[in-house]
């Protein structure tokens, strides 16, 4: 199997462990000491301050709880009246203190997403790494780390934050209320919940985890397949091929379903742990205190009370356990976004070590290949040996042989995206080259957008790009797509000879010093090949063209050479 096309392995799944939160600390640390870190530290004092107030709001509703239960054992009207009064009022201030809580943790959660969003797609188009991380292949669904798991990522670290610290306020509030009503309480809070967390974690850590980050996986594999449906459903359908991707598709979610079967089980088991301790713990401390209140010694409302704080503090001291199912997708969405950031990292340094890089790129006002050889990515295969060439500006250049003898690597190589092999390549900046391959790209976006992508300081007019639809004779796109700010679905509704013409039409409005087409005119007659080419003769353009011969190309390039098999 050719190393481009073998299937990404799955790194080794994470454990809640010390390296998990060093790996959650490198994705996190940057945003809190980025340029936004003091909007972001208020906005962190502020929910803390709003956490506290939520845990006095807690403590005096279960001391009130106790209050009017009290008076009702005693049936004391006046006492059980007060308390209701007191809860009243305490429930009208603790209303907007919980809301604006909630509110304000999403908020941060949601900038925070926006911030690291930024960044991961600066690091991804940064020195074409998108590509260089494709042609590789050692990230799966980098899309889906961007789009998703960022935003799981962001949102669940302020949520089990806020649980921690809170835990922590919530034991030291309750924990006094429970030691002046039962100190045996608490002794045996610290030992059941020592137990239950240690449990919960050896029994359901490593299969829970691991399920968890492989089932990220096989969810993106299953949506990537969808969308490809989606993006070729005109040649799938030409070819009747319907079967042969419902029967691909069906397999992939059969690994989400196999997978998700065996996250299902191991929840359950889960589950019953959980069940088993939250009742259990529900009837525990009254029983532990019922020799107290049966003899009189302790009111009802004090062991209501002790309940209560009893509860809050189990929930607190247990929170592994009763969050240990999200703590395991959380843990699975750290270690994929901590692998992407690796491999851009990785990429990055590659990229910028210019020791690594065998064919040597220089910058000059012409195009010129010296001793140049090329191989394929992974080494394996030579297409091109010591080849020589020049081409000067306003001197054409047609690059001409059979099929898989390197015509299009040879364009790879003059953009930068290959640089294995040998050899010295000089050429003007990458901004004043501009390649068309042959299946023309069409960005999301309105007819302006295709006619001037991808630039995006130069201004262009209206004029301008009317004029030059009717140079590549398709002046009559506007009246179909609704005028130049027309949206519709180009590859779909264009024919391919259209869309080679529309491409052309940019590089007509770009002006580029040298145009790389890669047959990017094998969809059109004579007649249209002819007249596109002709623009170019007016034009400070140099076109450099990968073609197989026809006899009606040469009209317009002033050099012909072939490159033979090696």
């Amino acid at each position: 199997m050719h190393e481009k096309n073998k299937p990404v392995s799955p790194p080794k799944p994470p454990a809640i462990n010390r390296q998990l939160w060093l790996r959650f600390l490198t994705i996190a640390r940057p945003y809190f000491v980025s340029e936004q870190r003091w909007t972001l530290r208020a906005g962190l004092g502020l929910l803390s301050v709003l956490l506290l107030l939520q845990t006095i709001s807690s403590v005096m509703f279960n001391r009130e709880t106790g209050e009017f239960i009290s008076a009702l054992a005693d049936r004391d009207g006046s006492r059980f009246w007060g308390s209701i009064w007191r809860y009243g009022y305490i429930l009208t201030a603790a209303i907007p203190i919980f809301s604006y809580y909630y509110f304000l943790q999403d908020t941060i959660a949601l900038r925070w997403r926006k911030w690291l969003t930024h960044q991961f797609m600066q690091r991804y188009f940064k020195e074409r790494a998108y590509y260089q991380l494709g042609q590789a292949n050692v990230i799966d669904n980098p899309d889906q780390r961007i789009a998703e798991d960022i935003n799981t990522f962001t949102s669940q670290s302020l949520y089990f934050a806020t649980v921690v610290v809170g835990s922590i306020i919530q034991i030291i509030a309750f924990g006094g209320v429970l030691w002046l009503i039962s100190p045996n309480l608490i002794y045996f809070l610290i030992g059941y919940s020592a137990f239950s967390s240690w449990f919960t974690a050896r029994v359901f850590g490593k299969p829970l985890i691991g399920l968890n980050f492989l089932q990220l996986q096989r969810e993106a594999d299953f949506r990537f397949g969808l969308v490809r449906v989606r993006e070729h459903s005109e040649p799938i359908a030409f070819y009747d091929g319907e079967i042969r991707e419902i029967t691909l598709l069906q397999r992939l979610f059969s690994f989400v379903f196999i997978n998700q079967t065996r996250v299902l089980s191991w929840k359950f088991k889960l589950n019953l742990f959980q069940f088993s301790h939250t009742f259990l713990t529900a009837v525990i401390p009254t029983v532990i205190i019922a020799s107290d209140v049966l003899s009189g010694r302790l009111e009802v409302g004090l062991a209501v009370q002790a309940a209560g704080a009893f509860a809050a503090m189990l929930i607190a001291l247990t929170v592994m356990v009763n969050h240990f199912e999200g703590l395991s997708r959380f843990a699975a969405v750290v270690e994929r976004l901590y692998t992407f950031s690796q491999a851009l990292d990785t990429q990055s340094s590659q990229t910028t070590d210019q020791s690594d890089k065998k064919i040597v790129i220089q910058r000059g006002t012409s195009l010129t290949c010296n001793h140049l050889s090329i191989c394929t990515p992974t080494g394996e295969r030579t297409l091109i040996k010591q080849l020589n060439l020049s081409v000067n500006p306003n001197k054409g250049l047609m690059i001409i042989g059979e099929s898989g003898t390197g015509k299009s690597s040879l364009l790879r190589v003059i953009a930068g995206l290959w640089t294995t092999g040998s050899g010295e390549i000089v050429r003007p900046s990458i901004h004043e080259l501009l390649f068309l391959p042959q299946q023309p790209y069409h960005p999301l976006g309105d007819l302006r957008c295709q006619l001037s992508y991808p630039q995006v300081d130069k201004t262009i007019s209206d004029e301008e790009m009317l004029h030059c639809l009717d140079l590549v004779n398709l002046s009559s796109l506007t009246k179909r797509c609704g005028g130049l700010s027309g949206e519709i679905d180009w590859a779909k509704v264009l024919s391919v000879g259209e869309q080679q013409r529309l491409s052309f039409a940019r590089a007509l409005l770009a002006k580029p010093r040298y145009l790389l087409l890669d047959e990017s005119t094998s969809a059109l007659d004579a007649a249209n090949e002819s007249r596109l080419y002709s623009q170019l003769s007016g034009m400070d353009i140099t076109p450099i063209s990968v073609s197989h011969w026809r006899k009606s190309a040469s009209r317009a390039i002033l050099i012909i050479i072939s490159i033979p098999p090696i």
